[in-house]
């Protein structure tokens, strides 16, 4: 299920945007403030993000200048600016597409299944760089602090998720459906388990610590 993140501060867009991509199967975070919506970035993380540009707060070109520091998640940006001098100075700005509202919800779908597509062909067999790791998902190897690290296929995947997304939180039900591909028991151990055997292979590099967890929650990555 891909994580939408939709920052619009008109209510009626924004809400019949999230009902449309939730009836194609997507799981949407709402936010009607560019401050907002770099809030909930930061603590959700997101597939992709739809912004508008005029936005109360944080406007949407400082708010994709803010996410290109440090992240390639595909940005659409929807705008009634029409000129093709703002479409220029936002894709050079990193935008990855434009679309000019009011848009049809099915352009709009086809051109995110676009974005969602490129983002991850340009993903697959790229090395993953979380600090001190490097991860290659292809050959599923992990260098920590120059030193290989043997994981199993199930602690590797686990390590990659929280790799892809390291602002999110990810919870036990998550991160066990995402890695198994099956429904999570309730009181089940298997990840804590697992994390308490990765950090146990990692502590060798010293970036066991890299792997935090959010009491009541799960786990996320620590960024400094």
């Amino acid at each position: 299920m891909y994580q939408i993140l939709i920052v619009e501060d008109d209510t009626d867009i924004n809400n019949s945007t999230a009902a449309y991509l939730r009836r194609q199967g997507c799981a949407c975070i709402q936010a009607f403030s560019g401050t907002e919506g770099r809030l909930l970035w930061k603590e959700h993380g997101c597939d992709l993000m739809l912004v508008d540009l005029m936005l109360p707060g944080l406007s949407g070109s400082e708010l994709i200048r803010e996410v290109r520091l440090s992240s390639r998640t595909p940005v659409i940006v929807l705008s009634a600016r029409m000129e093709l001098s703002d479409k220029v100075e936002l894709l050079e700005l990193g935008a990855d597409d434009y679309l000019t509202k009011p848009c049809q919800l099915e352009e709009l779908w086809a051109r995110i299944k676009v974005q969602l597509r490129h983002a991850g062909a340009a993903s697959a067999g790229q090395r993953l760089h979380f600090r001190d790791w490097v991860l290659d998902p292809e050959e599923m190897t992990l260098t920590a602090a120059g030193m290989p690290v043997e994981l199993t296929a199930h602690e590797f995947r686990i390590v990659e998720l929280l790799a892809e997304r390291p602002r999110k939180v990810f919870t036990k039900q998550q991160i066990y459906e995402a890695v198994w591909g099956e429904a999570y028991a309730v009181e089940d151990k298997t990840i804590t388990v697992h994390i308490s055997n990765i950090r146990a292979k990692l502590r060798a590099s010293k970036t066991d610590g890299y792997i935090q967890t959010v009491w009541g929650i799960g786990f996320k990555l620590a960024e400094a």
